[in-house]
């Protein structure tokens, strides 16, 4: 039987590599928007880690398996899918997928404290979805590193 995504990604030798390569995928997808909305992520990004030392390394963190959650009915369905390509499988449902990574941030943000938290992310929730669905290719790509 294949592996679950949480077996694959969420060891306690491998999630801490995990939350590393999150870091840096979400820094790469910050360094790569560009326009208008591109500037009001990096601002929000900018905010948060600003104002909120230590808020985005913890937010991140306890992130990191809800998401793996959300991703797991994704990874089971491609692991008999025959696909050769996770980031490509998630692509072509990115509208569904970001739908349900954006729960987990929803869900994140209505329970914070920080209203400059609050507010950064509300700036930028309009253009989530589209954001995360420019992702799926890199988060694809992380997910395969690990599950080989």
């Amino acid at each position: 039987m294949a592996a679950t995504l949480q077996q694959i990604l969420l060891t306690p030798d491998t999630q801490p590599k995990v939350i590393a390569d999150c870091h840096a995928l979400i820094e790469q997808e910050i360094k790569d928007k560009s326009g208008i909305s591109g500037t009001a992520v990096k601002l929000a990004y900018k905010t948060i880690t600003s104002f909120a030392p230590g808020y985005y390394n913890g937010m991140v963190e306890e992130l990191v398996p809800l998401i793996v959650e959300k991703l797991k009915p994704y990874w089971a369905d491609f692991s008999t899918s025959g696909s050769s390509e996770f980031g490509d499988y998630l692509v072509k449902r990115g509208g569904e997928v970001s739908e349900a990574l954006l729960e987990v941030t929803d869900d994140y943000a209505s329970k914070s404290d920080k209203p400059v938290i609050l507010r950064a992310y509300k700036t930028v929730r309009g253009s989530a979805g589209k954001n995360i669905e420019a992702a799926l290719p890199r988060v694809g790509e992380m997910v395969r590193k690990y599950a080989g």
